[in-house]
């Protein structure tokens, strides 16, 4: 996060604010169940296959939904080289348009599995190296620098660039404080607006060509 110029940070601001959005939806959506925070899907599977195994199916097909979106994500990233971001996001945005048609049909796997699938596919969105620089579904790792960056500020070491960090985190909370709001005030609106979001933000991927000197490929 801190080795990108400023308009790649806005950028992973924008699309960390849109997972948040997504997820509070999905978790509003989905008994309590995640569509991009898989580290509490699979404490929820485990707890259910050590007390009630019939319990499992749930958090099983999402795990297994985020791990082919991350696959086919990977697969388009390396298919498309510098149009990566684009072609990545627009895969999301489809996949958003899935879900929002399977609401509107009243099929809530359509609805489900669009939403898990999209939150896999877009953490290809930032690599270098062939590798994720920057998770923009999952904040555990972002906590732990932000932590370690105001522990340097609090002993006078150099500025480790933890506003950055600070600014992801904050970037989904507010995505998933307007995501719970209108999935209360316009469930049947919100996830269009998510997806035409997206189709924004693939707008915005082609004024971000690669950097190679950031290690893009």
């Amino acid at each position: 996060m801190i080795q990108y110029d400023r308009p790649r940070r806005l950028f992973a601001i924008a699309l960390a604010a849109m997972a948040g959005f997504i997820d509070a939806v999905g978790f509003l959506s989905a008994d309590g169940y995640f569509v991009s925070f898989m580290s509490g899907n699979s404490t929820r599977l485990g707890v259910s296959l050590g007390t009630d195994p019939a319990r499992a199916a749930m958090p099983a097909v999402l795990i297994a939904g985020f791990l082919g979106g991350v696959t086919l994500g990977a697969l388009l990233s390396r298919w498309a080289g510098t149009l990566r971001k684009p072609v990545v996001l627009a895969f999301v945005a489809l996949m958003l348009v899935a879900a929002a048609s399977g609401r509107v049909l009243g099929l809530p796997v359509l609805m489900l599995g669009g939403m898990v699938m999209a939150m896999g596919a877009l953490n290809n969105t930032f690599q270098r190296g062939g590798e994720v620089s920057v998770g923009l579904t999952y904040m555990t790792g972002a906590l732990v620098k932000l932590g370690q960056g105001l522990a340097n500020a609090l002993t006078g070491q150099p500025n480790s660039g933890w506003t950055s960090w600070a600014s992801l985190w904050g970037g989904l909370l507010a995505g998933a404080v307007l995501g719970a709001f209108l999935q209360d005030r316009l469930p049947m609106g919100c996830l269009w607006l998510a997806a035409a979001y997206c189709v924004g933000m693939v707008a915005v991927a082609f004024r971000l060509p690669s950097d190679v000197s950031l290690g893009e490929s």
